[in-house]
């Protein structure tokens, strides 16, 4: 039998996912910087990077990248931070997580796969595919 999870450690985790979500960069990575893992996720284990990128936040893409998060981390259902990026139309996320050596071909669906469905040509071309 397990405990519950500690409500402070909860707060904060929530606290820390929400900057990742809002872009809010210097205090998400001084987080990071102070022990919280870079790749730390949530229940559905979308990771920060995942969430900054959804949310088009590509300077706390960046920043997550260079601690050491990564940038191919899958969540529950498969996707990637380059697909959620992809779906979006984040240029700049997109470009952030490539420069950072992001798969295009991972996740399900793949970023290529989803600058396909909405024929986002911009995204495939950064992808180097047709």
């Amino acid at each position: 039998m397990s405990e519950a999870p500690d409500p402070e450690v909860v707060e904060l985790a929530t606290r820390i996912f929400d900057l990742a979500r809002q872009g809010r960069t210097e205090e998400l990575v001084a987080y990071v910087d102070a022990g919280v893992p870079a790749d730390l996720t949530n229940d559905r284990g979308d990771s920060l990077v995942m969430l900054a990128a959804y949310h088009g936040h590509a300077d706390a893409v960046r920043a997550l990248l260079t601690r050491g998060a990564d940038a191919d981390r899958v969540n529950d259902r498969g996707q990637t931070p380059l697909a959620g990026a992809a779906f979006k139309g984040e240029t700049e996320v997109t470009k952030a997580l490539l420069e950072a050596g992001a798969d295009p071909a991972a996740g399900t669906p793949s970023a290529v796969d989803t600058a396909r469905m909405f024929a986002r040509t911009d995204l495939l071309e950064l992808f180097g595919v047709e």
